[in-house]
């Protein structure tokens, strides 16, 4: 299957269509997704907290792609939130879940504040969780459809300075490979995204210095890319760089290396 890039992909339309949710789409990773599926003419269920920023989101999807958009301002690390999402996409046809919400935290595990590494836990885990269980439940039903499940290279090994945020990138990955094969007989497509650095917010709220970084741009280009063809990619160079090299190592001495990539951009800590 081709990226989308026009108005008229009929393909993206019968088997994602017509509506897609996108989390986290009121900025980086989240929002370039939203306007590369806004080009191929599908209508985009944005969620994330802060409203403004969806609403001023939708309007310009509008204008400059003539496609809907639903904005559901919603915290999804409360079950509420979760529980309203699934509400109010109840009468849509959606076939497609970008699931592109959460955040990292870095520095030592015992120095940070525990209910920021539980909210962490809730957002990048439970909230994925629920929505790959609801509207995957969903896409079987219809025969067809896709998640898009936000991992990362540092899904693939602890990482010190990272520990917790590495680890909610590993349940992802991992629960997107099992779905992967789970879901295939049921005409859905499941896909892991495991970035690098990306040139998004997401440095700024982790307090890490990234280097290196993608563009958000890239990393949804390619994982569309990707959709329905294979199993996990790596957008971005310095991804694909490390999980070559990596891969090569041991367990333990990928934890080594990684220590060493995250001391560099943690260095800037206190």
């Amino acid at each position: 299957m081709t990226e989308p890039n026009t108005r008229a992909d009929a393909a993206w339309l019968d088997r994602y269509g017509p509506w897609v949710v996108v989390t986290g789409a009121s900025d980086g990773i989240g929002r370039a997704f939203a306007h590369s599926l806004a080009e191929a003419g599908l209508n985009l269920v944005l969620v994330a907290r802060r409203e403004h920023e969806l609403v001023e989101l939708a309007s310009q999807l509008t204008r400059d792609h003539g496609v809907e958009g639903l904005v559901v301002p919603v915290d999804l690390g409360c079950p509420t939130g979760v529980a309203e999402l699934i509400a109010r996409t109840s009468s849509l046809d959606v076939g497609l879940l970008v699931a592109a919400a959460g955040f990292g935290t870095s520095g030592r595990f015992l120095d940070a504040q525990v209910a920021t590494e539980l909210e962490m836990i809730a957002v990048n885990c439970g909230a994925v969780a629920a929505l790959s269980h609801h509207f995957g439940s969903c896409f079987a039903r219809r025969g067809r459809g896709g998640l898009v499940l936000m991992s990362s290279i540092v899904a693939f090994q602890g990482v010190p300075r990272a520990a917790n945020y590495a680890a909610t990138k590993a349940y992802v990955q991992t629960l997107a490979e099992g779905l992967r094969e789970e879901l295939a007989p049921l005409g859905v497509h499941v896909l892991a995204c495991a970035p690098g650095p990306v040139d998004s917010g997401f440095g700024r709220r982790a307090n890490m210095r990234l280097g290196g970084a993608a563009t958000p741009a890239v990393v949804a280009s390619k994982s569309l890319r990707a959709l329905g063809r294979w199993g996990t990619v790596r957008p971005g160079f310095l991804s694909k760089l490390l999980g070559w090299s990596l891969a090569l190592l041991p367990r333990w001495g990928r934890v080594r290396v990684m220590t060493g990539i995250m001391s560099g951009m943690t260095k800037h800590h206190a």
